[in-house]
């Protein structure tokens, strides 16, 4: 979707914004902590976030690679910084092509830096000189299909800033009008340059609106995090900073502690003065961090870490290809970024209901293990090995495992993306603690919910005033024979249904083929029943796959071949049974009643 019609949305609806920027780290080991903070930033409920183009076109392989992974797994609006910094026309095809591939319809277009070792900008043979260029380039090619952001100057430009005072003020106002023709030729709106000086600004956006720009004009705003950091920004940027903070700053440079409070406390006075005045959103410089940004938001109560919003139950992907998805099975519920993956060539989504899941084919799992191996870090595996022991001997050190997730004292599973329980779980954590001891290694869960509101701060979602409602529900290894002595008790429930199979595909189940039992759904004003979850036995066939190699190739593959604890988990993976259990009287019903208790 394009950023301007959801800033116009917003505005319409009197919703303050606000969108984080990053830039791509410089190590592998960087990028995947990077995208562990953006997943977490994410759920603060972004209105886009951008990451930004190396100065001279360093990064341009890496900036598509993140932008696509940002829009795709991170599930958030995401614009791409575009430069024409040692760019010519084909290259920025090429990377406008691959863009609108990725489902991405935002770019921040810009001149860019000059190149490294250079100290003016100087357009390459093939290239475009400025932001004007690329602009017009992009409508001409594409149209209206891209949304474009443009880059604005309180100050004017750096290379404009000069000491003359009547040679800046030509200066100042030569960009102005500069861009006003960036705006003309399809800018939808414009994201400032940093600034401390919240008057300039102000000013800045009033010289706009005198020349009939009438786009939004978001402010940047980058918190002071560091004295040095602060000092090199401001003065690559030429940026004004008024004598107070000069004054403050100097007196606590040596106590970085200090320097990052008093730079949100800044940030905070700055951006309640900016909304007063009027604008409708902010744009956080992050530095790729998240304590300042975060902060100043909650400080301005515009984000609450203990009520995330949430449309739907899961996080719906930006691409606009998927765009109409309103379904998915609940097997994957703690593994979302599987589920994108292996479903990334659909031609079409489920929207409303289920439907058919095998007219488009679910990727296979050795297309999934591909990408899992390119994108799992060190980091996660060494953090994998101190949860779960560099010795495994028996299955009960396996149960010890699950019990202690369930206890809070590890969080992390293969068979959770995520890092962390649901928090809806965390009512029915001491029956977890139960069925874990019993043998039943549980990976998903869910308590029944029967109308309750939409914004309730656990198992709310979609719009307010509405209610949702889901059936209990609980996924789980069992063994051969824990599975026999359960099976009769889950025949017998009249309000169970279940689906059992092992890695062979001996399959047990109450629903047939083609069957859909929705598990989570909501009831909104002026729609229909929303019914984001669901369990069905087509799925759940593709799913069992990829629930059973998981045991080796992600748990397993911390031990050598032929060792003791490779031979334990590979026992489970051939073995055990994968069972699925809803209860379906999302009234009164008690899912843990069939496990005797």
């Amino acid at each position: 979707m394009k950023i301007i019609d959801k800033m116009n949305a917003s505005t319409q609806e009197g919703r303050t914004f606000f969108s984080f920027e990053y830039f791509p780290p410089r190590t592998e080991g960087g990028v995947e902590n990077l995208f562990d903070r953006m997943d977490r930033m994410a759920a603060f409920g972004p209105l886009f976030c951008d990451i930004t183009w190396g100065a001279g076109g360093s990064t341009a392989e890496l900036t598509l690679e993140i932008a696509t992974r940002m829009q795709n797994m991170v599930c958030v609006e995401t614009m791409m910084h575009l430069t024409c910094t040692n760019m010519p026309v084909e290259k920025l095809n090429n990377a406008l092509k691959e863009v609108k591939k990725a489902g991405i319809q935002n770019i921040l277009a810009l001149r860019g830096d000059p190149p490294e070792g250079q100290d003016t900008f100087t357009a390459i043979d093939g290239g475009f000189a400025c932001a004007l260029d690329l602009i017009k380039h992009i409508r001409k090619e594409y149209g209206d299909y891209f949304g474009i952001g443009i880059a604005g100057y309180p100050e004017a430009h750096p290379d404009s800033i000069v000491d003359d005072e009547e040679k800046m003020k030509e200066n100042y106002w030569r960009d102005i009008h500069y861009l006003k023709q960036k705006v003309d030729a399809g800018g939808d709106f414009i994201i400032s340059q940093l600034f401390y000086d919240t008057g300039l600004f102000l000013q800045f956006v009033e010289d706009c609106r005198s020349v009939d720009i009438t786009v939004p004009i978001i402010p940047g705003i980058m918190p002071i995090m560091t004295y040095g950091g602060f000092k090199r920004m401001t003065s690559f940027c030429k940026t004004k900073v008024p004598q107070k903070i000069t004054d403050t700053l100097e007196s606590i440079k040596d106590n970085d502690e200090a320097i990052k409070k008093y730079g949100i406390k800044l940030g905070t006075e700055m951006c309640r003065l900016l909304l007063d005045s009027g604008v409708p959103g902010l744009h956080m410089y992050t530095l790729n961090l998240q304590q300042s940004a975060v902060s100043i938001l909650e400080d301005m109560e515009l984000v609450d870490r203990n009520n995330l919003p949430r449309h739907l139950p899961w996080r719906p992907p930006t691409n606009v290809q998927r765009s109409g998805e309103a379904v998915r099975p609940i097997f994957w519920s703690n593994r979302p970024k599987s589920y994108i993956k292996r479903t990334a060539d659909w031609d079409a989504f489920p929207s409303g209901r289920w439907g058919d899941s095998q007219s488009p084919a679910y990727g296979t799992l050795n297309d999934y293990q591909f990408m899992r191996r390119h994108t799992s870090s060190e980091k996660r595996a060494q953090k994998a090995r101190e949860a779960w022991g560099d010795v495994l001997t028996c299955i009960d050190d396996v149960k010890e495992v699950f019990l202690s997730y369930c206890k809070g004292e590890i969080n992390i599973l293969p068979w959770n993306e995520m890092d962390t329980m649901q928090k809806e779980s965390a009512e029915i954590v001491p029956k977890l603690k139960e069925l874990n001891k019993k043998g039943y290694l549980t990976i998903t869960s869910q308590p029944r919910v029967n109308g309750t509101p939409s914004t309730d701060s656990t198992f709310g979602w979609g719009r307010p005033g509405g209610y949702v409602y889901q059936k209990a529900y609980i996924e789980f290894f069992v063994s051969p024979e824990g599975f026999s002595k359960l099976q009769p008790q889950l025949s017998s429930a009249p309000s169970i249904s279940y689906m059992a199979v092992n890695s062979k595909g001996d399959l047990h189940s109450t629903l047939e083929d083609g069957d859909v039992n929705a598990v989570t759904w909501g009831v909104f004003p002026g729609k229909e029943i929303m019914q984001p979850t669901v369990v069905d036995p087509r799925s759940f066939i593709v799913w069992k796959d990829e629930a059973f190699d998981l045991w080796v190739t992600e748990w397993g593959a911390l031990y050598e071949d032929g060792s003791q604890g490779r031979k334990v988990l590979e026992s489970i993976r051939d073995e055990w049974y994968l069972v699925s259990v809803v209860d379906n009287d999302f009234v009164h019903g008690d899912i843990f009643k069939v496990f005797g208790f």
